[in-house]
């Protein structure tokens, strides 16, 4: 039988972190799991957006327990913050669902210079899962999930000499390296989790074709070209409700079954029901390492596993 949001164990005493939980995937993902009795940290950028979240999700369930943090993945300052105001909030973190993220916009920057799908997408998710580390480390088999797109597959690896794609952008090529980009950083993160022997897990997600505002933005801010109306009007029209998409981050996050390194996805590609997927990638030694050197060069911050588990 295909796998629901009602085959989600019992999370009573669980606390789980989603980024971008104000809308689409994020709201999704933050209500199944404060339905399970999780306390859900709604990390998001738009304040009012996370209050009327919130709001949504009280009203269909008054118990849930949900809190809201300020969080903008464009802002290191903002990323840090929020990293350390949620790990002196919750000493152990079961579930981080990093979901946050921009898709296919004009060329511009983050607060640090930094091409700013990437930034967000990536940077800023690097720097807000190694400042929750130590919470992460000290819960009993965490899960991190990191949300990719089926545009990872045409993305190129992030290119050391040239991280802002100065002189070579387009909307599109630079969210499918943002995505490659997260696909990387999950199996990454597993590697370092096994090296160090550690309980947490690590894996990677996609909800194919959903029906979400990520497109109808794309549209607005006249990034996608020619073929963003398109991708809107195939989302309105064939991709899957919100709810149904957030299902392979939710598997992954939740099923005692799923295991660090693995992939969640629809069953056909954009539509379906989630079940595992093969990692076809055959470059993700050498896009970790890219990966590696220019998330620690630019943020100027380690992933270090063995400093979190000091102090864990």
């Amino acid at each position: 039988m295909a796998w629901t949001a009602a085959d989600i164990p019992n999370l009573d005493g669980k606390v789980a972190v989603v980024t971008g939980a104000n809308g689409g995937l994020g709201l999704e993902s933050a209500k199944a799991l404060a339905g399970k009795g999780a306390h859900v940290v709604m990390a998001a950028r738009n304040q009012a957006k996370a209050a009327a979240a919130r709001d949504e999700i009280l009203a269909a369930q008054p118990n849930a327990s949900l809190e809201i943090i300020e969080l903008d993945l464009g802002s290191f300052e903002s990323t840090k913050t929020a990293a350390a105001k949620i790990a002196a909030n919750h000493p152990k973190i079961d579930i981080l669902i990093n979901n946050a993220g921009l898709m296919a916009m004009p060329e511009r920057r983050t607060a640090d210079g930094f091409e700013m799908q990437l930034g967000v997408n990536h940077l800023g998710h690097w720097l807000f899962t190694t400042g929750l580390l130590k919470p992460i480390l000290a819960a009993d088999s965490a899960r991190v999930v990191t949300v990719t797109s089926t545009a990872h597959l045409t993305g190129r690896i992030v290119d050391p000499d040239n991280v802002n794609m100065e002189g070579n952008y387009s909307a599109w090529g630079a969210y499918g390296r943002a995505k490659l980009a997260n696909f990387h950083f999950a199996l990454g993160l597993q590697r370092e989790f096994d090296k160090h022997g550690v309980k947490a897990q690590s894996l990677v997600a996609h909800p194919g074709l959903s029906h979400t505002n990520l497109q109808v933005h794309t549209v607005e801010q006249g990034g996608g070209g020619r073929s963003a109306p398109f991708w809107a009007w195939m989302a309105r029209h064939t991709g899957m409700p919100a709810d149904k998409g957030a299902l392979p981050q939710l598997r992954a996050a939740t099923d005692p079954n799923a295991k660090g390194g693995e992939f969640y996805g629809p069953r056909w590609g954009n539509n379906g029901a989630p079940v595992r997927k093969p990692v076809l990638r055959r470059d993700v030694d050498k896009g970790i390492e890219k990966l590696w050197l220019v998330s620690e060069r630019e943020t100027g911050v380690k992933l270090d596993v063995d400093a979190a588990m000091e102090t864990a």
